[in-house]
């Protein structure tokens, strides 16, 4: 529908005192809206049978709480006058500081953040310091080894004179600030004050110091201690390093101490060379590629075997061990060092006769160059090891992430165990600066009052009803509630080893159980061997030529068989092949194992894909929602999908899915945008042209709101965000919202909906655990008391069984609610929007719009993988929010695909 079929889509010109009406004839880019922030919480829930809970926060004391943190700035500079900004060496200064000055600084301990920050409890005796610090130069670098540019005596020489070098360091302290402890107290009162995340961060600094203190790996507020037994071995040289989580918050029962298990991924510790065959998936040192390898190893620390040192990794010599020559100095007859003589010899001969060590594999292949940009300094490879705890940023592969995940699952009681050991035996009490606070901790988890909501009853084929038991429902001898039928179809195999005949039958069986009406295949077409060592793109051409060939027009559907389970590199284009030029649905599978549930969980993609409803919840059927049944109502869901870990200059992909055809509240459709990368706020839900018109996302959502709902437009709009962490939420309201405000003025309306908006949270370390049974927390557990915030409105849903692992409840922060839902009724619609995932038939972790929108920005996110699209798209290039750099922009869903749920 285009703007003037809508210029009047208003008509309800009502608003609220405390609303907002719009000026007629002004751009609505050209108003600006009032500022919004988090709303306070109205209430509590209080359906549901009651459950008695634990969670993994220990309960604060704080017995000085008229304490102040004084906030100290710090400035480390060498003797060249550089600053000094490694974390690890600015730790040991600040440390051998501390030991050398302590009278000065009147015995006060204090808390450094490894960076520009220190902080004590009570004043120093001065507001500025000037330090003088010498640390000796073997514990200062780790790759302070001489490298080979003399002769070994001289080598040697270095070595034994290593302990008595020396850098020194000057350091600067000038106060800062004051950060009051009591900020923490009102804050729990529910109180707005301003340093109360100031003086958390103080505290959680103090555990990080510990951390650091103890040779532990910091990763934000988690810390992995070098101990094997916390290792899992994910494959190709990477490891998953088990540490813990500690951070205090402030709770509606006061301070707590949040502790939780978590992981991180390392390099796997050991032999260079055996770190490269493994993450190259060869069988030895000859099959190495050495231009990966180089890019791969840039940066790595080592330890040597013959003099164990350690090192940081520069690059790759030019040529192989037994070739790379260095300029050696050689001594006169009387033993004393010569200044002209020189002889060139290979780091390979240096070290078997002159170092006299065995070297069993090196000669062949490149050293590791540990020296700086014009003065290299050589290792052979096999006597090298990779230091254990170095981080690894890259992308996880799917089997390494399954691999990482199967390992690392803990059962609920296991995890209380390691939690409450952590707490014990790392006696934070004990603390010089928590002791000054006046801080204690308590030993056992906190005890909590939960719920048990009950499941909604769903609706399916024959008007049957189904009522969930554990979060989970079959279509056993049941038919989906609203089948699709599919007349012409295909399957196309890419060279998958697997009977195409085979498969059409049992699909077609299955579906005919199911209540879908699946005709025969028109054709089976497999790929031409000629072009299976082409390039993704090139295939996916050359099969359309035969389904082009083979098919009298476009079909309904098409059935891809890959042939890779896992990431395979067909995906991308043949996704985009349909979606973007062809406008055909299509289902990718990679079949191992084929069963009933198999065919079933296929078809329920399919059918969704293709228009069905495979269920809905009994009470759309009616329709009787509470806030719903009588006013039109749009769901959104919002997700920004950012590349992988090492891809910095990949667009994110920003989507955000809305339901239509009001009252269902179980079908959605999607629109997708590229924006700047690593921008977590979506800049494109209002995007006006030079043209005047509008091509951001709501307007496309908005006028299928309109087309799919009998002409009926929404007066009440619920969004759902995911990914935004609490201090990002002023920006969804201010930011985010205001442009969902403008797209719908921009429309020609002189009134606004009213809003709910609420934050989807699955990255915390909140954990829920049954006060008496060892399983996990039943599906459909909610708590809104005790461990939620003292002021803000939110709360904890477990909607999922967790079958294996520990559950982790999803943090649902509601910041606006203008259309004011009780507690109740809004902990049952986020309930209730956890069962009308259609591609699954159980209750999921986080609400289906919220997963819909990640699936959606996921699949589009395999266009860019594989070609540059921005002259191919149809629409305009997109822009930074700074209007300054230029995102290629997603093609376009073609027309025939655009309302369905492709992304299923």
């Amino acid at each position: 529908m285009e703007k003037s079929e809508v210029a009047d889509i208003g008509g309800v010109s009502t608003l609220t005192s405390s609303r907002q009406s719009i000026p007629q004839n002004v751009k609505p880019e050209q108003v600006e809206l009032a500022k919004r922030s988090a709303i306070t919480r109205p209430g509590f829930g209080s359906n549901g049978r009651r459950i008695q809970l634990l969670t993994n926060h220990f309960k604060v004391h704080v017995n000085a709480p008229d304490g102040v943190f004084f906030q100290y700035s710090v400035s480390i500079t060498s003797e060249d006058k550089r600053p000094v900004e490694g974390k690890g060496i600015g730790r040991k200064v600040i440390g051998k500081l501390y030991q050398t000055y302590c009278s000065e600084l009147a015995g006060k301990n204090f808390v450094y953040d490894g960076e520009k920050s220190l902080y004590t409890v009570g004043p120093l005796p001065q507001n500025n310091f000037e330090f003088t610090v010498v640390l000796e130069e073997s514990s200062l670098m780790r790759n302070g080894s001489p490298g080979l540019n003399g002769s070994p005596s001289e080598v040697d020489r270095k070595r034994s004179r290593r302990s008595y070098q020396s850098k020194t360091f000057k350091v600067d302290i000038r106060f800062s600030t004051k950060i009051p402890l009591k900020s923490i107290a009102l804050a729990i009162k529910g109180n707005e004050v301003d340093s109360t995340q100031d003086a958390l961060r103080v505290l959680d600094i103090i555990l990080r110091q510990q951390a650091a203190n103890r040779g532990c790996l910091l990763v934000r507020q988690s810390f992995f201690h070098d101990d094997v037994r916390n290792f899992t071995n994910v494959g190709g040289g990477v490891t998953g390093c088990r540490g813990l989580h500690s951070s205090f918050r402030t709770t509606q029962s006061g301070l707590s101490l949040n502790m939780d298990v978590s992981t991180t991924m390392i390099l796997t510790p050991g032999p260079v060379v055996d770190f490269l065959t493994t993450n190259q998936n060869v069988r030895d040192y000859r099959q190495i590629d050495w231009v990966k390898a180089k890019k791969m190893l840039k940066n790595m620390r080592i330890k040597t075997r013959h003099n164990n040192m350690e090192f940081k990794i520069k690059g790759l010599s030019e040529k192989p061990c037994n070739q790379q020559l260095f300029t050696l100095k050689v001594k006169n007859g009387d033993g004393a060092k010569s200044e002209d003589q020189t002889m060139e010899v290979t780091v390979y001969d240096y070290f078997i006769q002159h170092r006299k060590i065995d070297l069993t594999y090196s000669a062949y292949m490149p050293c590791l160059d540990v020296g700086k940009s014009k003065r290299p300094n050589y290792l052979p490879l096999e006597l090298c090891s990779l230091v254990s705890l170095q981080r690894y940023t890259k992308g996880l592969s799917s089997m390494q992430r399954s691999t990482l995940v199967e390992k690392s699952r803990q059962k609920p009681q296991e995890r209380i165990k390691v939690v409450t050991d952590a707490v014990r035996n790392y006696r934070y009490d004990e603390d010089p600066v928590l002791a000054a606070c006046g801080i204690s901790i308590e030993k056992t988890l906190t005890a909590v009052d939960g719920r048990v909501l009950n499941a909604p009853t769903l609706k399916v084929g024959n008007n049957e009803d189904c009522v969930p038991r554990n979060g989970r429902w079959n279509f056993n001898n049941k038919k989906l509630l609203n089948p699709t039928r599919i007349d012409r179809w295909a399957i196309v195999n890419f060279s998958a080893r697997c009977d195409m005949s085979y498969l059409s039958r049992e699909l077609i069986n299955c579906g005919r159980n199911k209540g879908i009406l699946i005709e025969c295949p028109h054709t089976l077409i497999e790929e031409e061997p000629q072009w299976r060592r082409a390039g993704p793109v090139v295939r996916v051409d050359k099969m359309f030529e035969q389904i082009r060939d083979k098919l009298p027009g476009p079909p309904q559907f098409i059935l891809c068989i890959l042939p890779e389970r896992k990431n395979s590199d067909i995906y991308g284009p043949w996704k985009r092949k349909n979606l973007h030029e062809m406008g055909i649905v299509t289902q990718c599978i990679s079949p191992i194992k084929i069963n009933d549930q198999y065919w079933t969980n296929l078809l329920l993609k399919i059918n969704s894909k293709l228009g069905g409803m495979n269920s809905i919840l009994a009470i759309e059927h009616s329709p009787c929602i509470p806030f719903i049944k009588e006013t039109p109502t749009m769901i959104l869901g919002m997700d920004v999908s950012h590349g992988s870990p090492g891809h910095s200059d990949v667009p994110s992909v920003a989507a955000v899915v809305g339901s239509r055809s009001w009252p269902l509240i179980s079908r959605y459709r999607a629109s997708v945008r590229t924006q700047s990368p690593k921008m977590e706020m979506i800049d494109a839900l209002y995007k006006p042209l030079a043209n005047g018109e509008d091509d951001g996302i709501m307007r496309e959502l908005l006028l299928d709101f309109y087309k799919s709902s009998q002409s009926h437009k929404p007066k009440q709009i619920i969004i759902f965000r995911d990914g935004v962490s609490e201090s990002q939420f002023d920006q969804v309201l201010n930011i985010e919202l205001e442009q969902v405000i403008k797209a719908f003025q921009h429309l020609g309306e002189t009134w606004l909906p009213k809003f709910t908006v609420i934050v989807a949270q699955k990255n915390h370390h909140t954990k829920l655990f049954q006060a008496s049974a060892p399983e996990n927390v039943p599906p459909g557990t909610v708590v809104d008391t005790k461990v939620v915030h003292p002021r803000n409105y939110d709360f904890y849903m477990c909607a999922q069984a967790g079958i294996i692992g520990t559950s982790r409840p999803a943090h649902y922060h509601v910041l606006l609610d203008e259309i004011g839902f009780t507690a109740d009724d809004l902990q049952s619609l986020v309930h209730s929007l956890s069962y009308v995932y259609q591609r699954s038939t159980t209750a999921i972790s986080v609400v289906a719009p919220v997963c819909y929108a990640h699936l959606a920005a996921q699949q589009m996110s395999q266009f860019m993988k594989f070609e540059d699209f921005s002259d191919t798209s149809s629409g305009h290039g997109g822009v930074t929010s700074a209007g300054s750099v230029p995102v290629p922009e997603l093609p376009r869903l073609h027309k025939n695909v655009e309302s369905s749920m492709f992304f299923c």
